[in-house]
């Protein structure tokens, strides 16, 4: 496959039988991302670590193998985060940016630590949302980990699947919190 005229290797291909990310996305994308890293610092910001992990690329037959490109992706998150982190430590101090952060983590903490069944909104009896139950467990390990300082590896969060359920916990509230989850653990690595 061919990519502005060069031949792409950068991640291996899915198998024959199955689908992987579009090339010419990916590579597009990278593109844009080397761009954006490499950027002369105090240059505003076209891509950020929040922009990353929510990148989505459209799946076809020879595309990239999905995993491959994940793991890139959330390698490249990370890179950008700690690079945020610096920038934003220089440009308001260590304490400020630590004490964001903090609160951060304390709003998290209130969301998770409120009684099981009660944390996020529902959604009708008629419309799907994520498995109550599941959810309620993954905040009691996020409780664990916010509270009382239990391990808790950045790719359990960034994995975490729930299944759809009617009636169940509004998806958009529970993503959202698992976002902010994200970007707290990654601030502080």
């Amino acid at each position: 496959m061919r990519h502005n005229g060069h031949v792409s290797t950068t991640f291996p291909k899915a198998r024959k039988s199955s689908k992987g990310y579009d090339i010419a996305q990916v590579e597009d994308f990278l593109e844009d991302a080397r761009r954006a890293y490499s950027a002369a610092p105090g240059t505003p910001a076209v891509l950020t670590s929040q922009g990353i992990r929510s990148t989505a690329f459209v799946l076809q037959r020879g595309g990239y193998a999905t995993a491959a490109v994940d793991a890139a992706l959330e390698r490249l998150e990370d890179a950008f985060a700690a690079r945020e982190r610096d920038v934003a430590i220089a440009a308001a101090g260590e304490r400020a940016w630590y004490e964001r952060v903090r609160g951060d983590a304390q709003e998290i903490l209130d969301r998770v630590a409120s009684p099981a069944g009660r944390r996020f909104d529902r959604v009708s009896s008629f419309t799907l949302g994520y498995e109550r139950r599941a959810v309620d467990a993954f905040c009691d390990r996020l409780v664990d980990y916010f509270q009382h300082g239990r391990a808790l590896p950045i790719e359990a969060v960034r994995t975490v699947t729930f299944r759809s359920v009617r009636g169940g916990y509004r998806e958009a509230q529970v993503d959202a919190l698992l976002d902010a989850v994200i970007d707290v653990m990654l601030a502080v690595r």
